[in-house]
């Protein structure tokens, strides 16, 4: 099942009927991997354990066979693993940071230096077992959210309520979720009021109230009243298990700076190794201690080794997927999340990413001598749109009911396409849709080659454009034509909406009024395109193939400048070619199918995926789950912070190395020391890339207050 049909579902309604209120369940347990539960750290436990021991007896005076098994048994625990992944490698030609490890241990061992080739095992375990830990952690971030999800859910059937495991549950299953209880699947609230605290799907910090038609999330908590949800989509399928899956496969991929480390690793590894030879061999041609030169030479092959280097790359790219993917912020690859943070420029696509790609009625227009309210003309119009689905007559039935309007029984419904719907209401049969050609409208001229069609004294002028003395709803739409040349509906200063989409409502053939829907404009796109701004140092450019005036009207309302309109898919790649071909790293926000060719030419792009097209989804580099449009500063703003880790990482890696490095060969590192301070400094690496996973590095930034309806 695609994104695109798993986040966007249908409305449907029944009757709540009353239900017993239980106290409220427990939250559900946090998964975290325990340090005993992973086989790295059960050896290094085994090893360290041994070495303290045998350290023990050889402090205290005891002969060689009561401590030596013991440092045996520290060696064999600590380095069995990784000996054998270096053989391994070797066998492939390929020469492992760790096998230069073991090496240098064994080779202290030869020389005498059993205590200190035991400690260099010891210490090495211990870093491989936190690096272990390491990865468990930025797993368990993600993979925890199915802890969330409740086993079980209470489905209504025909015959009452039962208790099922939330995996039996399918699609149009009916749930009851009672005040405190998880929900146990992703569906739509057919009846009941409450509110959901969803923080783990949307990061959203309050809760958001639901009512029918709204719709919820597995594992997120209901509040204190009840809700009949229908289930829309298999549990497998859920947006809790959608993030997980992507997160994991985006965990497999490595970055082009990873990738650029691992390609020098294997030369820079036999380059280790012809300098310990010199390390080893230039001291005894000038007459050396063999013990001397062997430890010293040990020691450095140990210092000069990259495994801070190998392992400063991925840690923050895994920990900003990971701490995105819980903000409903899917990156596809660690690619992916590296190149969200070169972005200097942006470009938009305008419906269904600044807009909501829905309209809205944002005025009714009563004709005088029809005897209608505003109110009256709009019940009835809802009454004749009850039964479509059309989005513009679920627009129009949405207003009726956000007025609390009551809207009559209709009968004999029916839908023509491209021109509307007709019911019987109330006795009379009402039509709602496109003007059309009609003579018996009241039109009046307004000079050469212009009409105009007067809606009444407040009811603003309804203007055809040049040459074109009627409004045209397009072939097979419903909706007014309002592309270039073809009648755009101009409402004059101050009288109306421009770019809006007009229809007519007839009472038995009479005209009684017109509707003006708009798309409207989603809630935190001003604070959205403010902060891109402030990330890039430009404004982002808008890219629509809607009509210039509905682009100027969207771009009023965000703060945009650079706004071309009327662009077909290859226009807009044009557009976002000629940018990178300035110099700049584009990163493209779009939605639909014909975003996917803009999506794919640039630098980077983010589909919106609640309504977005399956092409734009797959074509993304990443997919806002929720339509969140401030998320996206919100990631490109932590993928800048993984870069400036993955340099940090780098630094510390270089300055320990060859501080390490310059201490050996200018003066005498002491073998311990110098292990200390190379796995040292890798656990540091590691665990400075952790920081991205906790819940103070996603900045959203701040946004208009919005209520918290979701």
């Amino acid at each position: 099942m695609s994104l695109h049909v798993f986040l966007y579902g249908a409305r449907v309604s029944t009757t709540l009927t009353p239900v017993r209120v239980p106290a409220p369940a427990h939250p559900a347990p946090s998964r975290r991997t325990r340090l005993v539960a992973l086989p790295e750290a059960r050896w290094a436990l085994a090893s360290t354990t041994a070495f303290l021991l045998a350290l023990a007896l050889d402090l205290g005076g005891l002969p060689w066979w009561a401590y030596g098994p013991l440092y045996a048994l520290a060696y064999a625990a600590g380095g069995w693993e990784p000996a054998l992944e270096g053989l391994r490698a070797l066998r492939e030609r390929s020469l492992d940071v760790d096998l230069l490890m073991i090496v240098a241990a064994l080779g202290a061992a030869a020389i005498g230096q059993v205590l200190d080739g035991a400690l260099l095992i010891v210490i090495f375990a211990t870093s491989g077992a936190l690096e272990a830990l390491a990865t468990a952690r930025t797993a368990d971030s993600v993979r925890g959210l199915l802890d969330l999800a409740p086993t079980t859910a209470t489905r209504v059937t025909d015959n009452g309520e039962e208790t099922v495991p939330t995996s039996e549950l399918t699609v149009g299953d009916v749930l009851l979720i009672r005040p405190g209880e998880r929900i146990g699947a992703d569906g739509r609230v057919l009846d009941g009021a409450s509110e959901a605290d969803q923080a783990t799907i949307t990061g959203e910090p309050l809760p958001v109230a639901k009512g029918p038609g709204d719709e919820v999330f597995a594992g997120t908590l209901n509040g204190t009243g009840a809700l009949r949800v229908r289930v829309e989509r298999d549990p497998a399928d859920s947006v809790i298990a959608r993030i997980v899956t992507l997160v994991e496969d985006a965990s497999r991929t490595k970055a082009p700076t990873q990738l650029f480390i691992e390609k020098i690793e294997q030369r820079y590894a036999v380059g280790i190794v012809a300098a310990t030879l010199a390390v080893f061999g230039v001291p005894l041609l000038f007459g050396a201690e063999l013990t001397d030169a062997l430890l010293r030479a040990m020691t450095f092959m140990i210092v000069a080794s990259p495994c801070a280097v190998v392992l400063a790359t991925m840690p923050p790219l895994l920990s900003a997927i990971a701490n995105a993917g819980r903000h409903g912020v899917l990156v596809k690859s660690a690619v992916a999340m590296e190149r969200l943070g070169e972005v200097d420029a942006v470009a938009l696509d305008k419906t269904g990413t600044l807009t909501e790609g829905a309209p809205e009625v944002s005025a009714v227009r009563p004709l005088p001598g029809s005897g209608l309210t505003p109110d009256d003309l709009l019940a009835l119009a809802a009454a004749a749109e009850l039964a479509s689905e059309h989005p513009l007559g679920r627009a129009v039935v949405r207003a009726a009911r956000e007025r609390g309007l009551r809207i009559a029984d209709a009968r004999d419904f029916a839908a023509v396409p491209g021109s509307g719907v007709t019911a019987v209401v109330e006795g009379r049969v009402i039509g709602v849709g496109r003007p059309g050609d009609r003579s018996d409208l009241a039109l009046s001229p307004a000079g050469p080659d212009r009409a105009l069609w007067d809606a009444g004294p407040d009811g603003g002028l309804l203007d055809a454009g040049p040459d074109f003395a009627r409004m045209d709803a397009g072939p097979d739409s419903g909706l007014m034509d309002a592309g270039p040349g073809r009648g755009l509906l101009d409402a004059g200063p101050g009288r109306g909406e421009a770019g809006a989409t007009v229809v007519l409502v007839t009472g038995d053939g009479v005209p009684l009024g017109t509707l003006a829907l708009t798309d409207r404009l989603r809630p935190h796109a001003p604070a959205a395109t403010a902060a891109l701004t402030a990330l890039t140092g430009t404004a982002p450019v808008l890219l629509t193939g809607d009509n210039a005036r509905a682009a100027a009207r969207v771009a009023e309302a965000t703060g945009l400048v650079d706004v071309r309109a009327d662009l077909l898919p290859e226009d807009k790649v044009d557009a976002v070619r000629e940018l990178q071909d300035a110099g700049r790293k584009v990163l493209f926000v779009g939605d639909g199918v014909n975003d996917a060719p803009a999506l794919a030419a640039a630098h980077s792009g983010i589909a919106m995926g609640k309504a977005g097209s399956d092409l734009a989804l797959e074509t993304a580099d990443a997919v806002v789950v929720r339509d969140e449009l401030a998320t996206v500063p919100a990631v490109v703003r932590l993928s800048r912070a993984a870069r400036r880790l993955v340099l940090q990482n780098l630094v510390i890696a270089g300055t320990f190395i060859t501080g390490l490095v310059l201490w050996d060969l200018l003066g005498h590192l002491p073998l311990p020391l110098g292990v200390a301070g190379h796995e040292g400094s890798t656990v540091l690496v590691g665990l400075n890339g952790l920081r991205l996973l906790r819940e103070s590095a996603w900045r959203p930034g701040r946004v208009p207050s919005q209520g918290t309806r979701g």
